[in-house]
């Protein structure tokens, strides 16, 4: 992967043929990040190595083929283009281009209810869908907490919804990650429940 690429966006993962191809990146609507503003595509990766390119005002229908692991050959309006292909989560999709220091990011709406035209609609999409995550995690996380000067638990969030409603313990209780080794990072049951 190209620095520039690994700078500009971090933590990606290579596409894997067996996690990736069926499920995550066949048939599926990807919406162009890059210039959505000015013009919106989404581009469709079929079965038969049909790639369809649909844009307000027409769909172009063009190829794709795998080359070798996560490398791809696609053809476009200017030729023939070889990109990496790169996941930043199971919805967010990189291309990288080989030859110059550019890539396409793409966004998978194929089960997202609402149209992204707009910076502010993917501002907006990857807002709500890190929230939905974090909360996730919060919910199945465990904790430890300090109360009256004694640690206690690991428990998780709704555990500690339950103390604090039952006023077994102070909303501004510290608590700590099971992962981390004191409360230097001062977060409160009370900040854990704002992100229920």
């Amino acid at each position: 992967m190209s620095a520039y690429l690994h700078n500009t966006i971090p933590n990606l993962k290579p596409f894997d043929y067996d996690r990736h191809h069926d499920s995550h990146f066949i048939n599926q609507q990807w919406v162009l990040v890059n210039g959505i503003s000015k013009k919106k595509a989404i581009y469709t990766f079929r079965d038969d190595n049909i790639l369809e390119i649909r844009r307000k005002d027409a769909t172009v229908k063009t190829s794709w083929t795998i080359c070798i692991q996560n490398i791809f050959t696609i053809e476009t309006e200017d030729g023939i283009i070889n990109v990496k292909a790169y996941f930043k989560d199971d919805d967010i999709l990189v291309l990288n281009h080989q030859d110059k220091e550019e890539f396409a990011m793409y966004i998978n709406t194929t089960n997202y209810s609402e149209e992204l035209n707009s910076i502010e609609d993917i501002q907006e999409y990857l807002k709500t869908k890190y929230q939905k995550k974090v909360n996730k995690v919060i919910h199945k996380h465990k904790f430890y907490y300090i109360s009256k000067s004694k640690e206690f638990g690991p428990c998780t969030v709704k555990e500690l919804k339950v103390k604090v409603d039952n006023e077994d313990i102070s909303a501004y209780c510290f608590v700590r990650d099971v992962n981390e080794e004191d409360y230097a990072k001062r977060l409160r049951v009370i900040d854990l429940l704002q992100e229920l």
